[in-house]
């Protein structure tokens, strides 16, 4: 391939080609988006094309061409190109995360990335059914894909309807290996987690229950951050999550209605408090599919956004040890076999007609062993992961 101020880190035998937003994209909410990613990349073949130089001028540019032209393709065709690279190779698919619908834009660096692909793909991670409007040129710019999988269940029929493109709700996924608890569950030190999104009364009742030495409370004290490097992040959340007792976790948006409107959403925290093996507490959504991929008793213990009352709720499941074991457990348990990446990348190769790699299917296994020894059943330690290590490459980006 030519490349020009990008990065493309590719190989041989590689099937897949994949464009990754994560050189201009460092904000913190796109840390998930990118371990699905680094899943991806350890468990398949795969090319990546990694932009370096921002899209702001050309959006900018973009948005004035399609205003006096009244045409998105038209705008997208002329809009200059930081990012340009030409392929030289076939892949069996071309697979996007984007998760915004501006990131679109940054197709057209891939040059002639459709022909150089039979199949491509998708993931539209958000999208609120209250921006549809404003996002429909961009939609238009999906065109040449054969599937798109969405983010948000709530806006993947009216994508699918507007496009004329096969859509399929995709939910959150989690690295249930980085986030696994065992054997460290007893050390949690943390009596409450509240990473994101917060109630202000929730907060300053946990707060106050900290300043009087009664909890050990884990919260953000920043806004809007950029992180250094995702994997680190990643990690570290994981390490504090795994070692902490409750867990808040509400609805996406829950604070922003004129974001959200009336939609209720599957947030990334439920995935993550679950196979952290963590109580988890809040204000989740009463929807089909969360009560499809949460299917099992406790998953979340509903409580109000605004719980002033938190020290008393608290101290009522405290009183429960046997039920708070169970519910670890089960958290524990039922995402190492149902919400894992690797679960996600199987759904979207079958979607499309194409086989898991064998890597895949160690890596099933391994999360397999892991459950049963969750469980009790069986397992009286941790699986070895020497045979799964073993079994991956060593992607690095």
């Amino acid at each position: 391939m030519k490349k020009e101020n990008s990065d493309f880190i590719c190989h041989q035998d590689s099937r897949i080609l994949t464009l990754s937003h994560r050189q201009l994209d460092t904000h913190v909410a796109s840390c998930c988006l990118y371990e699905f990613e680094d899943i991806i990349f350890d468990l398949d073949a795969v090319d990546v094309f990694t932009p370096v130089n921002s899209y702001n001028y050309s959006k900018k540019i973009y948005t004035w061409l399609k205003r006096a032209t009244r045409s998105s393709l038209f705008a997208n065709y002329i809009k200059p190109d930081p990012n340009p690279c030409s392929l030289d190779r076939d892949y069996e698919l071309f697979n996007v995360i984007l998760a915004k619908p501006w990131q679109v834009l940054s197709l057209n660096s891939l040059k002639g990335w459709r022909k150089k692909s039979k199949k491509a793909i998708c993931y539209l991670i958000e999208i609120w059914d209250k921006d549809f409007e404003g996002f429909k040129p961009l939609l238009k710019l999906l065109k040449d894909f054969e599937h798109i999988f969405v983010g948000v269940a709530g806006s993947t029929e009216k994508i699918a309807k507007f496009t004329g493109i096969p859509c399929t709700y995709l939910p959150p996924g989690i690295d249930t290996v980085k986030f696994y608890p065992y054997p460290f569950s007893s050390d949690r030190y943390i009596d409450v987690s509240y990473i994101g999104r917060r109630s202000p009364v929730t907060h300053q009742a946990l707060l106050s229950l900290a300043q009087q030495g009664k909890i050990h409370y884990l919260y953000d004290t920043a806004r809007n951050l950029n992180i250094i490097d995702p994997k680190e992040h990643r990690s570290l959340l994981a390490n504090l999550t795994k070692r902490s007792r409750y867990f808040i976790a509400n609805r996406p948006m829950i604070d922003k209605p004129n974001i959200r409107g009336n939609q209720s959403e599957i947030g990334y925290r439920f995935f993550e408090g679950a196979a952290a093996g963590t109580v988890m507490i809040g204000d989740y959504p009463d929807t089909k599919m969360f009560n499809q991929y949460f299917d099992w008793s406790d998953a979340v213990i509903r409580i109000p956004f605004d719980a002033p009352n938190i020290a008393d709720i608290i101290a009522d499941l405290d009183a429960q040890p046997f039920r708070l074991s169970r519910i670890r457990r089960d958290n524990v348990v039922n995402s190492l076999l149902k919400h894992d990446w690797v679960y996600r990348w199987k759904t979207i190769l079958e979607t499309v007609d194409l086989p898991v790699t064998s890597k895949m299917l160690s890596r099933e296994n391994y999360l397999k062993d892991l459950a049963q020894m969750a469980s009790g059943k069986g397992l009286e330690r941790t699986p070895s992961n020497d045979l799964y290590i073993n079994n991956i490459s060593s992607f690095t980006l």
